[in-house]
Formats: C-alpha cells, structure tokens, sequence
C-alpha cells in the first residue's frame, strides 16, 4: 500500500509538472508576433517596450517583419513622404486643401502598397473618419467658439472694447504688448488660447495698423510656448503622461529654465515690438497694414464673414463677463473631467494630469454660449432670434479651420500607420551610441523636422520622452536638458508646420489666411531656433539654467540686431 502510494504520488507530481510546464510554454507562445495585429499593437508601443521587454530585439524584429508583408514601407524614410509632400505643395501653390488631400493620398498608396481599393478604404476609414471621430470634441469646441465670437460682435461688446482700446492703446507697440500679455495670461490651453486672444484683440490690432498675419503670429507664439512652460495646463499633463510614472510632474518644472525655444520666443516678440522690426514677408504684410490693407491676400472671403452691423448698445462688459465666464467655466470643466467626472477629493494638479482637454473645453464653451445668450437677451441687447443666427454664423466663421483640421489629423493617421515613430525611434537609438553632450542639439533637430511633418508636438514628445529617459539614465541634469531640447523642438516643429492645429487655431483666431500666417511665421521660428540650436550645445557642458538662459536672451537679441543691420544695408544697396 505504501508503495503504491508512493508510485501514485510520483505519477502525480510528474503530471502536475508536465501540465504545468505545457501551461508555461502555452502562456509564452500566446504573444504571436506573426500576427499582424499582434505585432502593430507591439509596434505601437515600441519605446515603451524597449524598455521593458528582455527580448526586444528579436521580438520587434519579428513583428516589423510581420507589418512590412502587409506595408512594405512601414518605419522607412517614406513614412515621412506624404507630410513633406504636402508641406512642399502647400508652400509652393499657396492652396491647403489639395495639398493636404494629396498627401493623404499618397500616405494611403503607401499603406496599401498600391491598391487601389484597398487605398480608398485606407483614406476613407484610417484617415478622414478616424479624424472626425478622434478631433470631434476640437470640433465642437471650435464652433462654440465661433458661435460665442458671433454673439459678441453682434452683443456690441467686441466694438466697445476696440472704442475703450482706441482710447488707451494708441500704438502698434501697445496694441502688439496688449496681446502678448494676454496670451501669457491663457495658458490653460492652446486650442482656448488662439481662439480667444484673437476674438478680444483683434478689433484692437485692427485699429492700430497691425497686418492679420502678425496678429496670428502673436497668437500662435504665445499660445503652444506659454502652455509649454505652464505646470497647469494640458500641454503639461499630455508631457506628464509620456514621462516616467509619477516624475511626470516633477521633470516638467525642471526643464523648464532649459526650454529656450519657448522663452526666447518671448524675448524675439518683446524684442522686435520695442524695436518695431519686422524682416522677411511679415515686413511687406506690415506696410501694406499701413496703408489699410491689413490681408495683403486672402481678403475677400475673411472680410465677408466679419461683416456685422455695430450695436449701439454694446459695452466693454458685454465682452468682458463672457470671456471670463469662458476661462472660469473652461478650468473648472478641465479639473471636473480630470477629477473623475468628479468634484470629490479634488487634488488640482492631479486633475490636471488627467484631464481630457477635448472634453472639458466643449462643456466649458457650451456653458459659456449658454450662459450668454441668456445675457444678452435679459439685457435686450441682442434678441433671441438674432441670438439665434449666430449660431450658424459662428459654425460657418470655422469651417475652413474645421476642414484644414480634419485633413491634417488624416494624414497624421497616414503617417501612424505607416510606423513614422519606429522608424524616428530607431534613428534616435542609433544616434545615442557615442555622442553623449551633443545628443540634445540632435534631440532639438529631430523634435523639430518631426513636428514639421507630422503636424503634432504631442505626437513628437509622446515618441520621444521615454526615448530620452532611457538614453540618460547615469545624467540627471542631462536628462532634463534632453527632455527640455525634446519639447522645445516640438513647439518650433509645430510652429513651423502648415499642418499643425496650433497653427490652423492660430490663422481661425485672427482670422488671417492660412498660408499666409505660415510664410510669415517660418523666418521668425527658424531665427529662435537657431539661436535655441546653439544654446543646447553649450548647455550640456555647463550643466547650469541660470548661466545658460542669460547667454541665449544676450544672442537672440543681438540676433535680432544683426538681422537689423544687414536688411538695413540691402535696402541701402538697393
């Protein structure tokens, strides 16, 4: 007996061995790599799983060459073709909207290794349908937005601010100081930045002289830097998330003193304005501002939709106490969302970190649409039928912006799929071997051609945050300049880009032709990121904000000095 127990027993641990071996390997080969599903999920968090996953190299090797049987393109130089297609053709023809869909077009041809249907099915549904669902809430927001910048034109109170500014701000340098600070003064968000600093101004810019394309450049140099360098905003939280678990917060106030482009962007706009300095195109859209022309291009359509008889009624309250009740509505939307859809056991920051601004800000902008036309019709400054019409007014006002928003998301889907960020990680990876204090001007660079030709500075920082914590993991201080070169090219890219939203926001706020704002806005960017290039070669080897930041204030103003200088000869020459 005891020994048939003993047999028993040994039988049983044999087969509980065996099983559990079997249930062992089973689990293993359940993650196939072959499957290409399986492999672009693995893909999609490629830097995420370089990091964690032992068999990295095997295991993404398998899985590109599972996506490249279906795309054979994928995480190649050609991911990146289809924005820069569109960029060039943008710039050259002057005319976004074939520009863009021909972009789409080819990212689709790409992805679906020259089907024809299966090309049309990709553009249809990867890219314009994933843009509407995925950009819906932006939308919403925009034509809240153009509905609530409809109801103070017609409420009078954008007329009696621009009287009340006529008033105190007499020149362009005022006028020019008056939006920048209050662009500082937004920084919750960008998308909200743009829109609003460019409905409250622009009857003041208009009235000094200021061209629409130096307005939207004001607007959109405000907007993407000061939310950059805001711990409470959504540019924050979104940088937050992509950063190590719980140093999110921590890392982003730390790399603030080294985000140069950002703050020397402030200092070029504060140059300039006190200088009175314009070179490039901006110089031409600035004297033909002078002399009343205020769109050089593009006039026509933008002048039909301003059109709006003054109310005599109107006051600088009727402006005012909508805007404020916007930007108290917006924050507290942004920190109910974030919260949990939930006021309870409020922690502000955290809320922050979590919040969906897609969401928050269309409840903050309905409340605020809501909240004044009750307003105004208690007032009887506007009726409720004339309240009304403000709504399709608003709606038709963002259209353009809306259409140039839904293409571009489109072909930030085109780039996705066809693996543009595997293909920028593996770059930075093989740039990381051996160049140690360099590595954060070639961070700045890839930032910035990244955010060009995709469109998105989230997207960029998304990619390449849990890059750079991972290269630098002996350095601290490294590290945070790393991060810092890392969303400074970010904001320039984006700056730079005709397909960025920030910059489409920008042109809708001030109602300036979209092309024109670009050309205008490149020569600008370009001169702050030279200098900032340069500051993040010599930050790695002094290793201190306090010295670095004075060195790039000093540069980018006798930049700018110099810039002076040699136009002022050629005009001379001339």
């Amino acid at each position: 007996m005891t020994k048939t127990m003993k047999i028993l027993t040994v039988v049983f641990v044999l087969v509980l061995s065996l099983t559990m071996f079997a249930f062992s390997a089973s689990a293993t080969e359940a993650v196939d790599y072959t499957d290409y599903d399986t492999a672009v999920e693995y893909l999609d968090a490629y830097t995420d799983n370089s990091n964690s996953d032992e068999n990295f190299a095997e295991n993404s090797a398998t899985a590109l060459e599972t996506v490249r049987k279906e795309i054979p393109l994928f995480a190649t130089f050609w991911a990146l073709v289809p924005p820069i297609i569109a960029i060039v053709l943008a710039l050259i023809t002057k005319e976004v909207y074939s520009s863009l869909f021909i972009g789409i077009l080819v990212g689709g041809l790409f992805s679906a290794n020259f089907s024809a249907t299966k090309t049309l099915d990709v553009v249809t549904n990867t890219g314009f349908i994933n843009a509407v669902s995925g950009t819906a809430g932006i939308f919403i927001f925009l034509v809240l937005l153009g509905v609530l910048v409809a109801l103070l034109n017609k409420s009078g109170g954008s007329a009696a601010f621009g009287r009340w500014a006529e008033k105190h701000i007499h020149t362009k340098v005022g006028a020019s100081l008056a939006t920048f600070v209050l662009g500082v003064l937004i920084f919750i968000d960008d998308y909200f930045n743009c829109l609003t600093v460019g409905s409250v101004m622009r009857p003041v810019t208009d009235r000094n002289k200021i061209s629409r394309a130096k307005l939207a450049f004001l607007i959109d140099a405000t907007a993407a830097p000061v939310c950059m360098i805001a711990p409470i905003s959504s540019w924050a939280a979104a940088v937050s998330g992509y950063a190590p678990e719980g140093e999110g917060l921590k890392l982003f106030i730390e790399a603030i003193p080294y985000n140069f482009y950002s703050l020397l962007t402030f200092v070029f706009i504060i140059t300039i304005t006190l200088m009175k300095f314009d070179y490039g195109p901006m110089k031409l859209h600035e004297a033909n501002a002078q002399n009343g022309d205020l769109f050089t291009t593009g006039k026509d359509d933008i002048a039909k939709e301003e059109t709006v008889e003054e109310n005599p009624k109107g006051k600088i309250i009727d402006l005012v106490l909508p805007v404020v009740i916007l930007i108290a509505v917006c924050i507290l939307a942004l920190v109910y969302n974030g919260n949990g859809n939930s006021f309870a056991g409020l922690n502000f920051i955290d809320a922050f970190s979590n919040t969906d601004s897609t969401v928050g800000l269309p409840w903050g902008a309905l409340v605020a649409v809501l909240i004044a036309i009750a307003y105004f019709v208690i007032r009887r400054v506007v009726s409720f039928k004339a309240a009304m019409n403000c709504v399709p007014a608003g709606f038709k006002a963002m259209v353009p912006a809306i259409i140039i928003l839904t293409m571009a998301t489109a072909l930030k889907n085109m780039t996705t799929m066809l693996g543009a960020k595997v293909f920028v990680a593996q770059l930075m990876e093989n740039a990381a071997a051996g160049l140690d204090k360099l590595l954060p001007a070639i961070i700045f660079i890839v930032a910035c051609v990244l955010a060009f030709a995709t469109g998105t500075s989230w997207g960029t920082f998304g990619i390449l945050i849990p890059i750079v914590t991972a290269i630098f993991p002996n350095d601290h201080t490294l590290m945070i300049i790393g991060i810092s070169a890392c969303l400074a090219g970010a904001v320039c890219g984006d700056h730079c880009s005709p397909i960025s939203d920030t910059t489409i926001m920008s042109s809708a706020g001030a109602q300036c032709n979209h092309l024109n704002h670009v050309s205008t806005q490149l020569p600008y960017a370009i001169t702050v990121a030279c200098v900032s290039f340069v500051n993040f070669i010599i930050a790695p080897f002094i290793k201190n904000a306090w010295i670095c930041l004075p060195i790039g204030i000093v540069s980018m103003v006798l930049t700018i000095f110099v810039i002076k200088l040699i136009t002022s000869k050629k005009q001379v020459a001339v």
